[in-house]
């Protein structure tokens, strides 16, 4: 399965920090739940392998794992690394977003 999700290269950066730090960790997994303020919420965590339904997208040093029934829900999105005075985190620039809350994790379709 081919996707257009991409990495940007501050999220590459900080996902390499990060899996740098952590013994046996290897990529970043970003999944889509239901539940949150508007209908859907990522969520982000560190894993040690990609599962077999999983997509793997790369870049640079990083690594990001997204199994394939969340991949539906984020077709053409980015996922970006954002330091700013609010705060440091992870951001899904998402397309297929019709509304999403003001915590940024959380969407609707």
């Amino acid at each position: 399965m081919t996707t257009d999700i991409t990495l940007s290269e501050s999220a590459a950066k900080r996902i390499a920090q990060i899996v740098a730090a952590e013994d046996g960790k290897q990529a970043l997994r970003v999944s889509v739940e239901g539940g949150g303020c508007s209908g859907f919420s990522y969520k982000f965590d560190l894993d040690s392998d990609a599962t077999a339904d999983d997509i793997v997208i790369s870049r640079d040093n990083a690594k990001v794992l997204i199994d394939s029934m969340s991949v539906v829900y984020m077709e053409g999105s980015e996922i970006d690394f954002v330091d700013n005075l609010l705060g440091q985190s992870f951001q899904i620039k998402n397309p297929n977003a019709v509304a999403s809350c003001g915590c940024g994790t959380s969407f609707s379709i």
